[in-house]
């Protein structure tokens, strides 16, 4: 009489060592997988890298381009209240004459902004004062002279030029030599002068984003009436 198995099927020889050799195969895979995904991960992330790394220039330029454009914006709300200031009594002599404001009847009209006193530009946040005779002036009207193609603009406002001392000297021989000084960086901390001023600069010594009258050194840059 036949006998009959019972159970699971005997395994032979060779399936007993199929079975292992396929699991260390699908590990070897995963394995492999795992490396590929790390190695794309590492390559997206160096791209990112560069990309933020060659960004990061342009961003600080734009950022120092919008301190520049509200340095203008404040410089000429200056230049605007010494000639209100100057039209109403005279040049004024100190930054808070201009905060404080102009008689009108027993009241005092604002011409100046506390924001617009302030320089963005430095971290001092104080204006340098300029007076006619500053070698600064005297620069700065060489470069608008050289900007206007030889020829200085007129003030138009001839109450401020009479109140103010009179008409600018005319700058003669320009010209215009395609020569700079190098900006030294840092800032001008020194005091600011006694007396009549007609306009502010900053006190900023490095080299600008804008061209402000074809002059790209903040502190070269002088805001004043005579020019708008």
């Amino acid at each position: 009489m036949k006998s009959h198995k019972t159970g699971a099927r005997k395994m032979t020889p060779a399936r007993l060592q199929s079975t292992p050799t396929l699991a260390v195969s699908g590990s070897g895979r995963h394995r492999d997988e795992r490396g590929y995904t790390l190695v794309a991960l590492l390559a997206v992330m160096a791209i990112m890298l560069l990309l933020i790394t060659a960004a990061a220039p342009s961003v600080r330029q734009q950022a120092q381009r919008s301190r520049e454009e509200e340095a203008i914006a404040r410089g000429e709300e200056v230049a605007e209240a010494i000639r209100r200031y100057t039209i109403a009594k005279s040049l004024p002599t100190s930054m808070e004459q201009l905060l404080e404001g102009i008689p009108s009847g027993t009241k005092k009209v604002q011409v100046l902004r506390p924001e617009a006193a302030r320089d963005p530009l430095s971290s001092s946040g104080e204006w340098k004062l300029i007076r006619r005779t500053d070698p600064a002036f005297i620069a700065f009207l060489r470069a608008v002279t050289v900007y206007s193609g030889g020829r200085m603009p007129q003030t138009t406002d001839q109450l401020f030029v009479t109140k103010s001392g009179g008409p600018l000297p005319i700058m003669t021989s320009i010209l215009d030599t395609d020569s700079k000084d190098e900006a030294p960086g840092g800032e001008d901390n020194s005091e600011n002068p006694t007396g009549p001023f007609i306009g502010v600069a900053s006190r900023s010594q490095r080299d600008s984003v804008i061209l402000y009258y074809g002059i790209d050194r903040h502190d070269q840059w002088v805001f004043t009436p005579y020019f708008r």
